[in-house]
């Protein structure tokens, strides 16, 4: 025999009620995630991927590379380049060519895409606690320290 069980593979006891945890977690991420939409899109005119865009580029204040944008949000280039356009359109933000590849244009957030963003990233932070108010210290406490754990890849 080579040591395959004739009744299949045997799954783990655990792996049904880690399925609906996976659910579970997703339902609350694109329930959130809906919230933010419709919080952003009321109270300040703006979508969820400029919100992203700014952010990135706030946490990069010297600016990045349309390239490097596109890998720090996880989209296509195309995508960055659609949302970069109508944040420049707004004097969001500015395109910088290299100087030394002229393939390359850096972006970066204007002063007015900073005073903007940390706007918004305030209103952003308050909406999110209203998200989770019903989610106390020892609960958040204990989710970080799970996520923390279910990050780590296994060796």
């Amino acid at each position: 025999m080579d040591g395959l069980d004739p009744e299949g593979p045997r799954l783990d006891p655990l792996s049904k009620r880690r399925l609906k945890m996976w659910i579970r977690m997703l339902g609350v991420t694109r329930s959130a995630e809906n919230r933010l939409r419709e919080f952003l899109r009321v109270n300040h005119d703006t979508t969820l991927p400029r919100f992203d865009v700014m952010a990135a580029l706030w946490r990069r204040r010297e600016g990045v590379t349309m390239s490097e944008l596109s890998r720090l949000l996880l989209v296509s280039n195309g995508n960055a380049t659609t949302v970069v356009d109508r944040l420049e359109k707004d004097g969001l933000v500015r395109r910088t060519p290299s100087t030394t590849d002229r393939r390359t244009v850096h972006v970066a957030l204007t002063d007015e895409g900073l005073r903007v963003f940390e706007g918004l990233a305030a209103d952003h932070e308050a909406e999110l606690s209203r998200v989770f108010d019903h989610v106390d210290e020892a609960d958040l406490d204990a989710l970080t320290a799970i996520l923390k754990r279910m990050g780590r890849e296994k060796e």
